[in-house]
C-alpha cells in the first residue's frame, strides 16, 4: 500500500463533475483507491461515495492505493486533486 496527503484546491471541492472525473480515472486502475477524509475512508472509484463525503475546497485528503498498479494510481490521483480536478 502507498499513500500521500494532499489538499483539495478546486474551489467547489468534489462536486458532481470533478468527482466523476476522479472516479472514472481511478476505475482504470486495478488497485483499490481510497480517500481518507476527516476520519472517513471513501472508495475513490465510487462517484456516489465521493459525493456523499462532501469534500470541500481546502480539505486535507489522504489518498491510499493498494494493488499491482498502486504507484501509478497514486500518482494520477494526486495529480488530479493537485490540479483542481479539471475545473
Amino acid at each position: 500500500m502507498v499513500s500521500k496527503t494532499t489538499k483539495v484546491v478546486n474551489a467547489e471541492g468534489f462536486h458532481m463533475r470533478p468527482a466523476g472525473v476522479f472516479a472514472n480515472a481511478m476505475g482504470k486502475f486495478k488497485s483499490d483507491v481510497y480517500l481518507n477524509v476527516n476520519g472517513n475512508k471513501v472508495n475513490g472509484k465510487s462517484l456516489m461515495n465521493i459525493i456523499a463525503a462532501c469534500i470541500k475546497c481546502g480539505t486535507e485528503v489522504v489518498v491510499e492505493c493498494s494493488g499491482e498498479d498502486e504507484n501509478e494510481a497514486l500518482a494520477k490521483a494526486v495529480e488530479l486533486i493537485d490540479t483542481g480536478l479539471g475545473d
